[in-house]
């Protein structure tokens, strides 16, 4: 069976059980502190999990236009999915503990690269463990494959110049708390506000008080309410991490073929001229 949005914590201990082809990758960050995720990584782990890096696996080169969390060039992910041993076929479950906006941001990059067999494992480690599941602060092995084949990107995506002259005829939706959206706070970039004409939908709208993701019903009647197809919605927040958590929800609910603008409110405040909105 292939799971491509979420995984429970029981699915995933029958499917290590089972033996089939699997690479787990703990996504876990601290946007303050890069190194946290990698020293609790190092602490403990699920068996045979990967550590990939926000910064360094899962963004690109930064030029001070493009957002604090561009995509990376899709040569130099192909490569890095190979160095994980991700290959066609393969199962590949993510997982953080942070309410999985980092393990969706890893979802959404290998989804772009076409690889389908990718899920997020649902309330993440502290899921993991209330299901009896043990960790690790041992050695992995990691049989490196080839770069992923390459294939024509799978998710879409929009630039800041497109999405100017798309606003009023797109569903833009802003994924960032509640306070930075309003313009109250702006702890991470250098202007405060949002992008007009945005619906404000915090990521963590998406989940249960558990940590774990609202059922497929529930969220796809909260999307529905939008009035709006797929199609037209375009995802945004702070650097382009947390609006794939809107993305995945949405795919979990049913409801995929969503545009991600990658850039997001870093991209777009960089540039005076782009239009900001408040309140």
């Amino acid at each position: 069976m292939t799971h491509a949005t979420l995984i429970t914590a029981d699915e995933l201990q029958a499917l290590r059980r089972s033996a089939a082809p699997l690479v787990l990758l703990d996504c876990g960050f601290d946007l303050a502190d890069p190194a946290a995720g990698e020293r609790a990584w190092a602490a403990g782990h699920l068996p045979g999990a990967q550590y990939a890096h926000l910064d360094r696996d899962l963004s690109g080169r930064k030029t001070g236009r493009n957002g604090r969390h561009p995509l990376p060039d899709r040569a130099d992910f192909a490569a890095t999915a190979g160095r994980w041993g991700i290959e066609p076929g393969v199962q590949v479950v993510c997982y953080d503990d942070q309410g999985s906006p980092y393990a969706a941001r890893a979802w959404w990059l290998l989804r772009w690269l076409g690889h389908r067999e990718v899920a997020v494992l649902d309330g993440g480690r502290a899921a993991w463990c209330s299901a009896g599941g043990e960790l690790t602060d041992g050695a992995n092995i990691v049989r490196p494959t080839a770069p992923y084949p390459a294939r024509d990107a799978a998710m879409p995506t929009i630039a800041a110049d497109e999405l100017l002259a798309a606003l009023g005829r797109v569903r833009l939706v802003d994924a960032r708390a509640g306070e930075r959206f309003r313009g109250e706070v702006e702890p991470l970039d250098a202007v405060a506000g949002h992008i007009p004409g945005a619906t404000h939908r915090f990521f963590k709208d998406n989940l249960q008080p558990d940590g774990r993701f609202k059922p497929a019903a529930v969220l796809r009647a909260e999307f529905d309410a939008w009035g709006d197809a797929p199609a037209r919605v375009v995802h945004q927040c702070g650097s382009g991490v947390t609006a794939c958590h809107n993305l995945l929800a949405m795919a979990h609910a049913g409801l995929e073929g969503s545009t991600l603008y990658a850039g997001s409110w870093s991209e777009w405040c960089s540039d005076p001229a782009r239009p900001v909105a408040r309140g």
